[in-house]
């Protein structure tokens, strides 16, 4: 069984954003990088079905500048077999672009079976998923919580939250692609051996601009800027039926919420 996982890396969630003076996007300098978390837990259930198995092949795979080869050597100390990096230099990305460049790598390593997460922590579009589906053709399954290998090994069955705490199961014949949530599993660290071990794994680069065919970017970002400041909290002090009236007031003419 040939199993792959997409990885992104994304900015740690406590590194203070700073936006570029002329608002086209965000200073990277200075920023700490990690593993996109969901794709924590693409990496951990895609050894785990390995294991299962009995055997076959994980590779990890990102699109990046330089720096995304420390989140494959993260992935190879975990365990993966070996990972590719695609190069994306000289090339402008978006969702589409980008999903059109790992359906490409894809077809070529012919997986059956893809794992990534369900979405990366610092865009949150959460598109890349179905459209590598829709470019390779295969069926896809986001917000997966179990995943159960059939006994054939060609087929799992999955289950995926839906909204007011339901959930849908799924029968799904390989190959298929899959996005993790948080709850599928319990990621595994990566252990000294394994660290030395990813050192000496096999890790192809590729360049995405022999990969990006007549692909062009459908979408652009401009005009960044950081958020608001909250404005700070008011504390109601007094007895409970004067504080209830003043919150009451505040409600009313002040927030305009009631």
């Amino acid at each position: 069984m040939k199993i792959g996982v997409l990885l992104k890396q994304v900015p740690d969630t406590e590194t203070k954003i700073r936006i570029k003076s002329d608002a086209s996007g965000i200073e990277t300098d200075g920023i700490k990088y990690i593993v996109n978390p969901y794709d924590e837990f693409a990496v951990e259930e895609a050894l785990k079905t390995k294991e299962k198995a009995g055997g076959g092949e994980v590779v990890v795979m990102s699109l990046g500048p330089a720096r995304v080869v420390d989140v494959l050597r993260t992935g190879l100390a975990m365990g993966a077999d070996r990972g590719i990096h695609i190069d994306d230099a000289g090339l402008s990305l978006d969702s589409f672009v980008t999903a059109k460049i790992l359906a490409n790598v894809a077809q070529k390593e012919s997986f059956d079976l893809i794992f990534c997460g369900k979405q990366a922590i610092d865009d949150d579009a959460s598109q890349v998923v179905q459209m590598v589906a829709e470019f390779l053709n295969i069926s896809q399954v986001l917000l997966v919580e179990k995943f159960e290998l059939g006994a054939d090994k060609k087929s799992a069955t999955v289950a995926r939250r839906v909204g007011g705490g339901s959930k849908e199961v799924y029968t799904l014949e390989f190959p298929v692609i899959l996005g993790a949530d948080k709850g599928l599993n319990t990621p595994r660290y990566a252990s000294l051996p394994g660290i030395m071990k990813a050192k000496t794994k096999p890790l192809a680069v590729l360049k995405a601009t022999d990969l990006v065919g007549e692909a062009k970017p459908k979408t652009i970002s401009v005009n960044f800027r950081l958020p608001p400041e909250r404005k700070a909290g008011k504390i109601l002090q007094g007895e409970p039926e004067q504080v209830v009236k003043e919150l009451v007031k505040l409600l009313r003419e002040e927030a305009k919420v009631i």
